[in-house]
């Protein structure tokens, strides 16, 4: 669905809030996918996920070579027999506002994360959302 029909589903914004680990699928410059368990968090009123990671990392490389418009990826969680993946198009975020904001929503759901001075945040502008929640 597309997300401005999803960003009222309550059992969404539950599944989301919930601490899990996440998949999130970059595209490499070759076409070959690229996936790595992260802690991800979605922010419904931006219409964003944000993940936190090391600048230097493979994802990192992989939205960036994307170049500017940003990357199609997607960020899926599944508990059991319920899932969702989240569609968007990231892009690699370094002013210190946007990733203190990453980090503060990524203690929330998961824990403090240790101090990194090479952290970078990805966020990703939803598109849509599969899922069976």
């Amino acid at each position: 669905m597309q997300w401005d029909e999803a960003v009222e589903d309550q059992a969404l914004r539950e599944f989301w809030a919930q601490r899990r680990v996440c998949a999130l699928t970059t595209v490499r410059p070759d076409g070959r996918p690229h996936t790595v368990a992260v802690g991800a968090t979605l922010d419904p009123e931006a219409g964003l996920v944000r993940v936190i990671t090391y600048r230097t990392s493979v994802k990192v490389a992989n939205v960036r070579a994307a170049g500017p418009e940003g990357a199609p990826v997607t960020v899926s969680q599944v508990e059991g027999g319920r899932w969702s993946t989240v569609e968007g198009i990231a892009r690699v975020r370094e002013e210190p506002e946007r990733v203190a904001e990453a980090v503060r929503r990524y203690a929330l759901r998961y824990r403090e994360p240790r101090p990194n001075p090479e952290r970078v945040a990805i966020e990703i502008s939803v598109r849509s959302v599969l899922g069976r929640l």
